[in-house]
C-alpha cells in the first residue's frame, strides 16, 4: 500500500510539472515569409529591428504570404520594433491587396496572390496545439553560373530551419537551359502554401538570375513564386533619408496554378524583361503586349523644343525602378524623333545634387541617345528636386550646350513620390527665365503620407500653368510606359508651351514721346536714350517683343509700326534717328492715336504696353482716351517729368497708380526709372493667374 501511494502521489507530481510546462516558442529572422512556412498556424517570436525598408509588405490588416511576417506584424501594431511574440494564421488568397503607411512600415499594394495570412497577438487558442519547430519549404535544385561559380540550391519537400533569407543576386543576368516544366499542385490555400511538382517536358530556354555568393552556415533559398525572373530579386528598397518612408517593389512570376483561373497567372517564360505584371488599372496582357512607340515627329519642325529631363536618381527609386525610368527616357527618345531639325533632349540626374548625364548637342539621333540612357548610372542620395530646378535654370539651356534660341525650352521633371526639398523659389525662376516645366510623379503620396511632404501641393506650385496640361501622376512605374504618347504630344505642343512667353519676350511695347517746345532739343535726346535703354532690354523680334514710337505735339506722327524693325539693332538705330518736332502738348490726342495707329494692330497673343513720356499738363483731357485704352487691354504706364502734372499721370496709367506712374525732377534723372520700370513690367506679368 505504501510503494502505491509512493507512486500515486510521483504520477500526480509529473502531471502538474507537465500541465506547468511553458510552450515553446520559434524565434523567426525579420526576413522570414509567411509563405516560407509550411504550418497553417504558429505562435513565433520576432526579434529586435524587424522595421527595416529590407523588409517588405504586401496588404493591410489581411497581407500577401509574400510579405515578411515580422513587418507585417509592425505595420499592424501587434508589435514594435523591439519584437515580441505574435500569432499567425494562413487564410486563402485574395485579389486586392491594399497598400499603406502604418507604424512606420510602408506596405504596397499588389493585385493578387496564391495565400494571405492574419497576424494577431501571440496568445494561443483554445484547443490548437502549435508546434515547437517551424518547417520551411524549399525550390526545386538548380545550378546557375555567375562566373566561374556554381551555386546549389537544394530540393526538398520541406526543411526544419531556425531562419533563412533571401538571395542576393549579382547584377548580370544569363540564359540557362532547363529540361523541366514546372507545375504547381495546388493544395488547401488555408493549411499550406503550394508545392512545386516537375514533370518532364521539352526543353526550354528560361532567364535566371545570377546567384550570389553562398556563405557557410547559411542557407539561402529563393521564393519559388520568384524563380524564373531575372529581376525580381535585384529591386532595393531604400529609405527615404528625410521622412522615414520606404518604398517598396512588387515584382514577381506567377506560375500557371491548375486550380486558378487562366487569367490569374501568367507561366514564367512569357515574362518580358521590362515589363511587370503589377501595373495598377491595367491587366497583364496589356502589360506583356505593349503597342509598339510612334514617332510622331521625325525631326518635324514643328516639333522643334529644346527638351531637359530631370531624372530621379534618389536612393528612394531603387535599381528597378531606376531602369524603368531609362528604359521610359529611351522610348521617349525613340517617340520624340531626336534630331538636329526637331526636338533635341539632354538629361540631368539629381539626387543630393544635380548633374549633367549630356546636353543638347551630345546626340543628335534616337539611336544614339537611346544606347547613352542605358548606360547611365544610378547617382543615390535625396531627392532635391529644387536644386536640380535651379543648376537646369542656370547651366542647361546655354549656347554652349547646344541651346537653339528659337527653340522652346522645356523640363520634365522625374520624381517618385516626392521631393526632399522646396520647389517653388526655383520654379518660378525657371519660368520667368521662360522654361516650361512639366512634372511626371510616379506613385504619388497617398493621404496617409502627405504629412511626410515638405511642400504640399509643390507641382501646382512649380508646374508653368495649374490647368493639368503640365501635370502627369503615374500611380505605378510599371505603368509609366503608357504615358510616353501623351507626354510626347504634350511638350511638342509648341502653342500651348506658355511658359516661354516671358516678360521679355511676349510683348508690342508702343512709346509715345512728348516733343512739345518746353522740352527742348538736348532733353529730347535724353528722353529718346530713356527709350533705347529700355527697348535694349526686351527679347526683339517679329516673334518675341516688337517695339513701336509715337510723337506728339498737337499733332502725332508714327515714328515706325510694331512690324517695321524685327532685330534689337534695327529698333535701336530708329530709336536714334527719331529728329525732334517742337510744338503744343495734346496727351489725350496722342493716346487716342497710340491706340488706333499701333495697338489695334497688335498681335492677339501679345501684351499690349504703353509707356508715355510728358514734361507738362495737356491741353486736352487724357482721362477719356486713357480709360478707352485700358478697356482694349492696353496696360499705360506714364513718366512724367519737371511740369506734368500728378493727377494726369495717375489718370494715364493703369491701376495701380503707384506701380504704373513715375515722376522725376529733371530730365537727366530718367535713367533711375529703367530698371524699375523693366522690374515693373516683370512683376505685374508674373503675377498672372497660372490656370
Amino acid at each position: 500500500l505504501g510503494v502505491f501511494l509512493i507512486c500515486t502521489y510521483a504520477a500526480k507530481e509529473a502531471t502538474k510539472k507537465t500541465k506547468k510546462a511553458k510552450l515553446y516558442v520559434p524565434q523567426i529572422d525579420c526576413d522570414v515569409k509567411a509563405g516560407k512556412i509550411i504550418n497553417p498556424e504558429f505562435i513565433a517570436k520576432c526579434p529586435p529591428g524587424c522595421q527595416d525598408v529590407k523588409y517588405r509588405v504586401y496588404g493591410t490588416d489581411i497581407y500577401a504570404s509574400f510579405s515578411s511576417v515580422c513587418n507585417a506584424a509592425i505595420h499592424s501594431g501587434i508589435i514594435d520594433n523591439t519584437g515580441g511574440k505574435i500569432l499567425v494564421q494562413k487564410v486563402a488568397g485574395h485579389s486586392g491587396y491594399r497598400g499603406s503607411f502604418s507604424n512606420g512600415v510602408r506596405s504596397l499594394s499588389l493585385p493578387r496572390w496564391r495565400e494571405s495570412f492574419l497576424v494577431s497577438e501571440g496568445k494561443p487558442r483554445k484547443g490548437v496545439t502549435y508546434p515547437s519547430t517551424l518547417e520551411y519549404s524549399s525550390s526545386k535544385s538548380t545550378t546557375v553560373k555567375s562566373g566561374n561559380d556554381h551555386v546549389n540550391v537544394p530540393t526538398g519537400d520541406a526543411v526544419r530551419k531556425e531562419y533563412q533569407t533571401s538571395p542576393v543576386p549579382t547584377p548580370a543576368t544569363q540564359m540557362a537551359t532547363t529540361t523541366p516544366t514546372p507545375t504547381t499542385m495546388m493544395t488547401d490555400p488555408s493549411t499550406t502554401t503550394p508545392k512545386p511538382t516537375i514533370t518532364p517536358a521539352t526543353t526550354r530556354t528560361t532567364t535566371v538570375a545570377a546567384a550570389a555568393k553562398t556563405r557557410a552556415g547559411l542557407h539561402r533559398v529563393r521564393d519559388i513564386a520568384f524563380r524564373g525572373t531575372s529581376t525580381s530579386a535585384s529591386n532595393r528598397n531604400i529609405l527615404r533619408p528625410n521622412t522615414g518612408i520606404q518604398r517598396q517593389e512588387p515584382v514577381a512570376a506567377f506560375w500557371r496554378a491548375t486550380s486558378s483561373p487562366a487569367h490569374l497567372a501568367v507561366e514564367t517564360d512569357s515574362w518580358k524583361p521590362g515589363l511587370s505584371l503589377f501595373d495598377t488599372g491595367f491587366s497583364s496582357k496589356e502589360e506583356l503586349n505593349p503597342k509598339p512607340l510612334e514617332s510622331i515627329s521625325q525631326g518635324n519642325p514643328n516639333c522643334k523644343v529644346d527638351l531637359s529631363f530631370l531624372m530621379d536618381g534618389s536612393w528612394s527609386i531603387g535599381k528597378r525602378r531606376f531602369q524603368l525610368q531609362k528604359q521610359f527616357l529611351g522610348n521617349m527618345a525613340q517617340a520624340l524623333g531626336v534630331s538636329s531639325t526637331g526636338p533635341l533632349m539632354g538629361i540631368v540626374q539629381y539626387g543630393n545634387d544635380p548633374s549633367t548625364e549630356f546636353n543638347l548637342k551630345t546626340y543628335t539621333n534616337s539611336k544614339d541617345l537611346r544606347n547613352a540612357i542605358e548606360k547611365i548610372p544610378q547617382k543615390g542620395g535625396l531627392s532635391n528636386v529644387g536644386k536640380a530646378l535651379s543648376f537646369v535654370n542656370k547651366n542647361f539651356f546655354s549656347d554652349a550646350n547646344g541651346n537653339r534660341g528659337g527653340a522652346p525650352n522645356v523640363v520634365v521633371v522625374m520624381v517618385d513620390g516626392w521631393p526632399t526639398d522646396r520647389v517653388e523659389e526655383a520654379s518660378r525662376l525657371a519660368r520667368e527665365s521662360g522654361i516650361n516645366i512639366f512634372f511626371v510623379t510616379i506613385e504619388a503620396a497617398a493621404e496617409s503620407e502627405k504629412q511626410n511632404v515638405m511642400e504640399p501641393n509643390f507641382v501646382d506650385k512649380a508646374v508653368c500653368r495649374t490647368n493639368g496640361f503640365y501635370a502627369i501622376n503615374v500611380p505605378s512605374w510599371f505603368s509609366l510606359h503608357k504615358v510616353v504618347q501623351p507626354l510626347v504630344k504634350r511638350v511638342c505642343d509648341t502653342d500651348r508651351l506658355v511658359c516661354s512667353k516671358t516678360c521679355l519676350n511676349s510683348a508690342d511695347i508702343g512709346f509715345v514721346i512728348d516733343g512739345s517746345s518746353s522740352v527742348g532739343t538736348s532733353n529730347f535726346r535724353t528722353v529718346l536714350q530713356f527709350v533705347a535703354n529700355i527697348s535694349k532690354e526686351f527679347e526683339i523680334s517679329d516673334t518675341d517683343t516688337r517695339i513701336g514710337a509715337v510723337q506728339y505735339t498737337y499733332e502725332q506722327r508714327l515714328e515706325f509700326s510694331f512690324d517695321k524693325y524685327s532685330t534689337k539693332q534695327d529698333v535701336l538705330s530708329a530709336i536714334k534717328r527719331i529728329s525732334y518736332w517742337s510744338g503744343g502738348t495734346s496727351t489725350g490726342a496722342a493716346i487716342s492715336y497710340a491706340s488706333e495707329q499701333l495697338f489695334s494692330k497688335s498681335k492677339p497673343n501679345k501684351r499690349k504696353i504703353m509707356i508715355l513720356i510728358t514734361d507738362g499738363r495737356s491741353y486736352d483731357d487724357v482721362r477719356v482716351p486713357a480709360m478707352a485704352a485700358h478697356q482694349n487691354g492696353v496696360i499705360a504706364y506714364s513718366i512724367g517729368v519737371a511740369w506734368a502734372a500728378q493727377d494726369e499721370l495717375e489718370a494715364i496709367a493703369t491701376d495701380p497708380d503707384k506701380e504704373h506712374s513715375f515722376f522725376v525732377d529733371e530730365f537727366d534723372n530718367l535713367y533711375h526709372f529703367v530698371n524699375q520700370l523693366i522690374q515693373n513690367i516683370c512683376t505685374e506679368f508674373n503675377s498672372q493667374p497660372r490656370n
